[in-house]
């Protein structure tokens, strides 16, 4: 028996396990896990981890109880932009040295971080025991949070596809530029003809308008569709260039917070409200327990399982 099939074997184990913790005879909607969503990008720079932030603030001040996951595992900076101090991250249950609870620290306004750290051993690497821990470590958390944000990192690395592949939705986040069409192309590109992942959502950032957010979406969809058919791309909306926002990462705090009132912040109630309501829209089949299952099991081999 390989390494691969006595792991999935214990995993079902463990996930009996859980299970019968939990109440057994099947969750219903209201009880089922979170919404996970990826926060991706093909190319640094173009505000992903400000969009992470902000919207879980944004569908936090909704009523939904969320869950922030730097899973930028070598740069993290979820704690920069809010402003707060990190003493333990996901490196220290890696280690075995705390639980999952035990790291998770509160942001602005009651928003639940899981913390990275820089230099962090790849997931890919761990051994078996240590991939077990996570995923009882995650289950334990399962009930507790409506929505899962997971900031990656930005490219077409392998950490950032193994996130995205974990997810049940990925908003792109892409600028005007020719450089950041060009990388998310690439990203969207990986991910359908590796993986069978067929639907994106694009989010365009740094805009004038959603004039220019719509043709930023346009455009790519277009170049998507002529070389990829079977892929759905939806619009998840724009963010505009604001002097508010900049002025908020520099005081390390999220623009729906310190500038409530600004252009940004109103699109980022936009983009909380079309996230919870695609929540709405499914059936949940997804949660942090199919998450964490999907990047440490490999179930993914056959192509794209998130019930997009």
């Amino acid at each position: 028996m390989d390494q691969a099939t006595g792991l999935r074997k214990m995993v079902r184990g463990e996930s009996r396990k859980v299970y019968r913790l939990t109440g057994g005879g099947g969750l219903s909607a209201k009880k089922r896990g979170p919404r996970v969503v990826a926060i991706t990008s093909g190319k640094g720079g173009v505000g992903k981890t400000n969009v992470a932030v902000n919207v879980g603030v944004a569908c936090q001040r909704m009523g939904k109880r969320v869950l922030i996951f730097d899973a930028d595992l070598g740069l993290a900076n979820i704690d920069i932009i809010f402003g707060i101090t990190v003493r333990h991250t996901i490196e220290d249950i890696v280690r075995g040295e705390k639980e999952l609870s035990q790291i998770i620290i509160e942001g602005p306004e009651g928003v639940s971080i899981i913390p990275a750290s820089s230099g962090v051993q790849e997931l890919s690497y761990l051994t078996e025991g240590q991939k077990i821990n996570l995923l009882n470590e995650f289950d334990r958390l399962n009930r507790k949070f409506d929505i899962m944000l997971i900031d990656t990192g930005a490219g077409i690395s392998s950490n950032v596809i193994f996130f995205n592949l974990g997810a049940e939705q990925r908003i792109v986040v892409v600028t005007p530029e020719p450089t950041s069409m060009t990388d998310a192309y690439a990203l969207i590109k990986v991910m359908f003809s590796r993986h069978g992942v067929k639907h994106f959502c694009l989010l365009a950032n740094m805009v004038e308008d959603d004039q220019e957010g719509m043709s930023v979406y346009k455009n790519l969809s277009r170049v998507v569709g002529r070389f990829m058919g079977g892929v759905s791309m939806d619009y998840a909306g724009f963010i505009p260039r604001d002097a508010c926002l900049q002025e908020a990462v520099s005081r390390r705090q999220p623009v729906v917070c310190c500038h409530p009132q600004a252009t940004s912040s109103k699109s980022f109630k936009d983009l909380a409200n079309y996230i919870v309501r695609e929540s709405a829209n499914k059936d949940g089949a997804g949660n942090i327990q199919f998450f964490w299952r999907q990047l440490l099991c490999g179930v993914r081999d056959g192509g794209d399982e998130s019930g997009d």
